[in-house]
């Protein structure tokens, strides 16, 4: 079984991911430093994937023959069996000597490894998280073991280290360097009762695969379907219909919205089908919000668009109307289809495609800085509540899917939430990110880079 060993230094989170991996609460946890001091093993579930899960005692720089050095060693034996190393570190303290000194240690492992920025929930991590970049172990992934955030970015990881390893495999099998694809991508259906979900699927797959029928609520699991798209690995999940919260009376109908947004929460793109007869109702609006907040790219369908009578008319309201009620996004693709028929069907899939690379976007930091110099001397932010100017110094790009930026500047808490939007707006229309969720997180802070070379410069 594939096997994962998380690692660290004492107190960032180890044992508490390996809890929620695990599904139970199999490790102890605690506030103090050195709980954990054997290797603890477990069967790990992320979705539909499985693998065995190591937690270890926190990495400690200690003299040979102490206890310290002893847990060392057990966790250089996981280290040694496992396919794929998780360093966590603690993006509310930020990196320390001890994270650089086992971040050298593990690059001189063969084993291939992600770092993990624990502790960022709500923005006292994104300090740490930028900071995490100096590493040399490749972009961070945002983490809150606690609260289970990025559990989805966490899983694309770990599929994508099972993909590769089996993609050397089967390459060593047949006298081949060539290597698979490295990763699959997570595509859900989501929608009201009856939107069609089912039967777009199936003639996706081009199978009967899941039943259809008038009757609405049919489906009640999230069906995931392995499939390929032209070479490109695709899970196509099929969900239940999702009606308004104060509708859903029965209990089976209550855990299949759940598991509806548990597919929404691992998936990568979401496709919200629309009955094009009754298009854009609260409940498909309160669903994309949903997907929007989860950071997923989104791409809006209306099917049984066969049906309609007035089809330029209809798709200039729905535009429209998600321009209007959705702008956080502006720019989401709609795509007009009838899963019945067949019509439009072959424009749905170069959508999402499309739209998932933009959502995986990176700008580079010298774009970023002198866009932003660009926007400040075309529209300066306004005065702070005390008549301070609000100067907005530095820009980075923390992350990506869905694009995440940081700003340093001298009073984050009084820039209004409508220069950031007018920030948003003018990094969709710069960097051709329409429909793709853009997050800006402000920081009051020097440049971390510029820290961090002067901490280089005091060690000399």
């Amino acid at each position: 079984m594939f096997s994962v060993v998380i690692i660290g230094r004492p107190n960032v989170g180890k044992s508490t991911l390996f809890n929620r991996l695990v599904g139970r609460r199999q490790a102890l946890v605690d506030d103090t430093p050195g709980v954990t001091r054997d290797r603890r093993e477990g069967e790990g579930r992320l979705s539909d994937l499985r693998f065995r899960v190591i937690d270890t005692a926190g990495l400690e720089d200690a003299d040979p023959g102490s206890l310290e050095a002893r847990m060392r060693r057990q966790t250089e034996i996981a280290l040694g069996e496992a396919d794929l190393a998780l360093m966590m570190i603690d993006a509310r303290v930020g990196v320390t000597p001890l994270d650089e000194h086992f971040a050298r240690w593990l690059r001189r492992w063969p084993v291939p490894a992600v770092l993990l920025a624990n502790k960022c929930e709500g923005a006292a991590g994104d300090a740490g998280l930028s900071e995490a970049f100096a590493l040399g172990l490749g972009e961070p992934l945002a983490l809150s073991a606690a609260h289970g955030e990025g559990m989805a970015e966490l899983y694309d990881a770990i599929a994508a280290a099972m993909s590769a390893q089996a993609g050397d495999a089967a390459a060593e099998t047949a006298g081949s360097t060539e290597v698979g694809p490295a990763g699959v991508l997570q595509l859900a259906i989501v929608g009201r009762p009856n939107a069609g979900k089912s039967t777009l699927v199936n003639r996706m797959l081009g199978e009967e695969r899941l039943i259809t029928g008038p009757e609405p609520g049919l489906t009640r699991d999230a069906i995931g379907t392995a499939w390929s798209w032209q070479g490109q690995p695709v899970r196509l999940i099929d969900t239940a219909g999702l009606r308004r919260r104060a509708r859903i009376s029965e209990k089976l109908e209550k855990l299949a919205a759940s598991d509806a947004m548990h597919a929404v929460d691992y998936a990568q793109v979401v496709v919200l089908l629309l009955d094009a007869l009754q298009p854009l109702e609260r409940q498909d609006l309160t669903i994309a919000r949903r997907v929007i907040d989860e950071g997923r790219a989104l791409v809006v369908a209306a099917n049984k668009w066969d049906l309609v009578e007035q089809p330029q008319q209809t798709r200039k309201e729905i535009a429209a109307r998600l321009e209007q009620t959705l702008p956080q996004v502006r720019g989401v693709p709609l795509v007009t289809l009838s899963a019945l028929t067949g019509q439009g069907i072959d424009r749905l899939m170069p959508t999402v495609f499309e739209l998932y690379a933009r959502w995986q976007t990176r700008i580079a930091t010298p774009q970023l800085n002198s866009w932003l110099e660009q926007m400040i001397e075309r529209h300066p932010p306004p005065l702070g509540h005390t008549g301070r100017r609000l100067r907005l110094r530095y820009m980075t790009q923390a992350r990506t899917r869905p694009p995440t930026f940081v700003i340093f500047t001298n009073l984050p808490d009084e820039l209004p939430e409508a220069y950031v939007r007018y920030l948003q707006n003018g990094l969709r229309e710069r960097f051709d990110l329409p429909g793709v969720p853009i997050r800006i997180h402000l920081r009051k802070q020097d440049n971390p880079y510029a820290r961090q070379g002067r901490r280089g410069a005091r060690r000399k």
